[in-house]
């Protein structure tokens, strides 16, 4: 994976911007600390900054390619998963390539396919092309929104980036708020409207998205969006296809020149990938694949079972990992330090986020990073395959509104009385927006058709929220996630799946237990759902608690906002917070967590809040 960024304005030259460049560049350098490099052409600058995993020697970019009368120049950050398919079809249509990096396959892609070439691509990945003959800037997210691409159009110029911090770099943009950025801050953090970067001006194309720059004007365009079709399977051919969906996806992912390991953490979805990794590396001698967990310390001491969490990881880790015969590493998580990396996570996402769900992730990676450049996950399972609870609760089912953030009771009563009045029909309008999108069949029951707008919301918001955690918190410390649940043909497949088949049983992701009930302990097959793991410390919350009381001393921003009482309230009865601010978890020391995220973006950002 790596990090671009790129300038392009009419009638300068970007030779006399270069220290500006440079430090847009500084910006992405934990993306890609390997190389990095800078193309500039007359108006236009291309920037890279690499971390390299495949084909060090032939990989490096910005990478170029004369075609005819014109040059292409790609920068891209990304993996791509059917790469020896579509260099052999290449190949067919009259190519060479110098090296087996996916960058130059990319690239031919583009100079053959055009804008069709997105199309054509299996993987996780944001680029940008460059043609020297008609000066047209050509951006392209991939399919589900693994990878980010941020971008801010101007009168004359578009800049874009991986991530915000290097537009705002650029001077051009200016870490301002309005309303809406106030509304997404606070009403529906920490998740954001899609394309929406909440900072003013600053946009984010859509999965599935691309967009060409010419003459001055931004082009967008979806190439892929989820559709609705008729499943044309029975249950025996529905159970074989995702088996073998995610089977492939999984081995596609395993491709690395360099070392990588898996996350597990005893549930199904990463059970699954460490199996299938298992066998795979039996079958071509690969030796042991590596595994790793988290926790946090003396967390079994002050577990408490919960609806969401019913049982501890850490019972089922161990049997993964004698069945798939791993080579396993716990990594302990000290409180204190959970508490100080909720300051790196605001620097990784650029934004406040999901409280210490990020920074327990971000110190994770930390680690993992000493030995690994790549890691495997199982994120987005629950998302595609009905995994979380309010698919199965009726009541919530049907409930009009975000299943994770039912009541705006809490995020109301945090601010002053009369700050953003319309926050609750901000979300409101969000959440109508979405159901509306969702594709549906004339022939869908009333439950069909609100299982498709589930996936929906699950798809664009809640989904994508973990997939920026995931990206940000990893990247940080320059380390590669793929999420194999992600392949676009599983997404594609599982959207269409009549509900009594993905719920198999009765079960979340029922389908997914039954297609791997064979591979997987029984015991690890049909446990019980688990969100990630959080700290049940008290040790955290007073760390948090402590840090909110000294920004409730200060006079800045923030606190102008904050109604005082009531987060203070939470801190001396956290127990009267019942219901989680956002998803299954984020609950009272949560609520703190982000406050201390708020303070510390306002301040280290230098927001200013705008009419």
């Amino acid at each position: 994976m790596c990090g671009i960024a790129g300038w392009i304005e009419k009638d300068c030259m970007m030779t006399e911007r270069r220290e500006t460049l440079q430090a847009m560049s500084e910006t992405l350098t934990r993306r890609g600390p390997d190389e990095n490099g800078i193309y500039l052409n007359g108006d236009v600058a291309l920037i890279h900054r690499r971390l390299v995993v495949i084909d060090r020697e032939n990989g490096k970019q910005p990478m170029a390619a004369r075609h005819g009368d014109a040059t292409y120049v790609i920068v891209y950050n990304g993996e791509l998963y059917n790469t020896e398919e579509l260099r052999e079809e290449l190949r067919s249509k009259g190519f060479h390539f110098r090296g087996h990096s996916d960058t130059e396959v990319v690239l031919k892609a583009f100079i053959q396919y055009g804008e069709r070439c997105p199309e054509k691509l299996n993987g996780i990945f944001a680029f940008a092309v460059f043609n020297t003959r008609d000066r047209t800037l050509f951006l392209c997210r991939d399919k589900i929104g693994v990878k980010p691409l941020f971008y801010h159009e101007y009168d004359g110029g578009l800049i874009f980036g991986s991530e915000i911090k290097a537009l705002l770099k650029s001077g051009v943009v200016k870490p301002q708020i309005d309303e809406q950025g106030l509304n997404e801050i606070f009403f529906l953090g920490p998740a954001r409207t899609p394309s929406c970067g909440v900072f003013k001006g600053v946009f984010e194309l859509n999965p599935g998205e691309c967009a060409v720059y010419k003459n001055g004007r931004l082009r967008r365009r979806t190439y892929f969006s989820i559709e609705a079709r008729e499943h044309g399977e029975n249950e025996a051919e529905t159970i074989e296809t995702t088996r073998y969906l995610l089977t492939d996806a999984i081995q596609r992912q395993l491709i690395s020149d360099v070392p990588r390991c898996l996350f597990l953490s005893g549930g199904l979805d990463s059970s699954i990938i460490v199996k299938t990794a298992a066998m795979y590396h039996r079958e071509n001698r690969m030796g042991r694949v590596h595994t790793y967990s988290v926790e946090y310390r003396d967390n079994a001491e002050f577990f408490q079972k919960s609806l969401f969490q019913p049982n501890k990881d850490s019972d089922y880790i161990g049997l993964m990992v004698r069945d798939a015969d791993t080579k396993h590493r716990e990594v302990i998580l000290d409180n204190k330090l959970l508490a100080d990396a909720l300051y790196d996570s605001v620097e990784a996402r650029d934004l406040p986020g999901y409280a210490d769900v990020d920074s327990s992730l971000l110190l994770f990676c930390r680690e993992i990073k000493k030995d690994y450049t790549v890691a495997l996950s199982g994120e987005c399972a629950d998302e595609l395959f009905g995994g979380y609870p309010w698919y199965h609760n009726k009541d919530i089912l049907f409930e009009d509104c975000f299943p994770w953030s039912r009541s705006q009771d809490v995020r109301r009563k945090l601010l002053k009385k009369g700050l953003l009045p319309r926050g609750e029909e901000y979300v409101r309008q969000r959440y109508l927006d979405t159901i509306s999108i969702a594709p549906k069949l004339s022939t869908d029951s009333r439950l069909e058709a609100r299982m498709r707008e589930m996936f929906f919301l699950n798809f664009y918001w809640f989904m994508q929220c973990l997939l920026e955690r995931k990206d940000r918190c990893s990247m940080y410390s320059g380390l590669e996630v793929r999420v194999p649940f992600c392949d676009y043909r599983l997404v594609e497949y599982a959207y269409n799946m009549p509900w009594k088949l993905k719920a198999y049983g009765g079960r979340e992701k029922g389908i997914v237990r039954k297609a791997f009930e064979d591979v997987l302990p029984k015991e690890i097959a049909w446990r019980k759902k688990s969100p990630y793991p959080k700290t049940h410390n008290p040790v955290y919350f007073e760390e948090c608690a402590k840090r909110v009381r000294l920004i409730l001393q200060k006079n800045n921003v923030l606190t102008e906002m904050l109604d005082k009482k009531t987060v203070e309230d939470i801190i001396e009865r956290p127990e009267s917070v019942t219901e989680p601010w956002y998803g299954q978890l984020m609950k009272a020391p949560q609520i703190l967590a982000y406050i201390i995220e708020l303070d510390y973006w306002f301040e280290k950002y230098g927001v200013e809040i705008v009419g």
